[in-house]
């Protein structure tokens, strides 16, 4: 058995998790080989091995197949990677249970180190999906890769406005690439796997979601990056969890304000008045983090009274908007495409400085 298909039996035994690995590999002499079917008494001497556990690493066929599962990820287009590969992204390094594996749908790069962890509300409101499509935009130009949890609400609007962006996302998920939740990104998951970016997990492929598999998530989302920005979230809440856990491994903290009325944005307001920075715009970020030395700039105004050439969607869009303001209403109605469309594509504009938005959802040519 090679030490990779070890790992991955390890990664697939339940009870046993990386601390305990980690352990049982400084026991071993760093061989996860010799720690597969040792004898109980040998395994029980291991800090944090009891019966139970030394039973199923003695018995280990009993409940992992690893030759079943490479095959299977291979077949599915999908790479494993250890802590061993240098691919392995070296902040995760860093963390004090840092995953055994990955499983990679996709293509991770260097340059990933160098990212911004969106988290917030599955049940974003407009304001909330907003904001997040604009600072991920913003983040994602300036050379940051976004890193969120694909779930609904706002971490989809996060990757979404990466994707826009022609930049690169990470979608770290609570579940197995098999079981990808939610179902409804799945197409989405797609897209940031076909070249902009990885869809990634440390559960083995066909591991269902549960209350425990998202915290386990929430640890790599918020040890990966640089920093966590927070956009609108309640008082009790993962995307809070997941910002006290960046903020243990020290890393700064950023929140969007919101409304003090509205529960919604209850949780975010609380991280800026216990010290996490007010953020209204990407640049509160990028002035801390520093600019990136392959950030690319964000492209200039187009010159006045020259229509610029752009995707058939984004020229529908464009050339529904007039000089004067218009609601997003009569604009959709205008294009005849779908609505999410049409405020996805109007986002686009607005950060190629081609509309300029109003108050009261309104859009008008710059």
């Amino acid at each position: 058995m090679t030490a990779r298909e070890a790992i991955v039996a390890l990664n697939m035994l339940s009870k046993i998790g990386p601390v305990r690995v980690r352990r049982l590999l400084e026991a071993f002499g760093d061989n996860p080989a010799s720690i597969l079917g040792a004898a109980k008494d040998r395994l029980m001497r291991v800090d944090s091995i009891g019966e139970e556990t030394a039973k199923i690493l003695h018995s280990w066929q009993d409940h992992a197949d690893p030759t079943t599962e490479i095959r299977e990820a291979t077949e599915r287009g999908i790479s494993i990677i250890t802590q061993n590969d240098e691919v392995y992204p070296a902040p995760l390094r860093e963390a004090y249970d840092p995953p055994l594996l990955l499983y990679v749908w996709g293509k991770l790069e260097p340059r990933d180190r160098h990212a911004i962890s969106v988290v917030g509300s599955r049940r974003a409101t407009h304001y909330g999906t907003q904001a997040t499509k604009k600072l991920s935009y913003q983040i994602a130009q300036a050379g940051f890769t976004i890193i969120s949890g694909l779930a609904r609400g706002i971490d989809t609007a996060a990757h979404e406005a990466a994707v826009a962006a022609n930049g690169r996302t990470i979608a770290v998920l609570g579940s197995g690439l098999a079981k990808l939740f939610p179902q409804e990104n799945l197409a989405l998951a797609e897209k940031i796997a076909s070249g902009f970016g990885a869809v990634v997990s440390e559960f083995p492929l066909n591991t269902a979601p549960d209350k425990q598999t998202f915290p386990m998530r929430n640890r790599i989302v918020a040890a990966w990056a640089r920093a966590v920005l927070v956009v609108e979230c309640p008082a009790w809440s993962g995307s809070l969890i997941t910002a006290n856990l960046a903020s243990e491994y020290g890393k700064p903290i950023f929140a969007v304000p919101g409304p003090i009325d509205k529960p919604t944005s209850a949780g975010c307001n609380q991280l800026i008045r216990d010290g996490a920075t007010l953020v209204a715009d990407a640049s509160h970020i990028l002035d801390d983090l520093g600019e990136l030395p392959f950030a690319r700039k964000a492209s200039s105004a187009e010159p006045a009274g020259e229509i610029p050439e752009l995707p058939e969607e984004e020229a529908a869009v464009f050339a529904a908007v007039t000089s004067d303001e218009s609601p997003v209403d009569r604009i959709i109605e205008r294009t005849g495409l779908p609505a999410h469309v049409v405020t996805a594509t109007l986002m686009k504009l607005e950060m190629r400085r081609l509309v300029r938005a109003f108050p009261g959802f309104r859009y008008a040519r710059r």
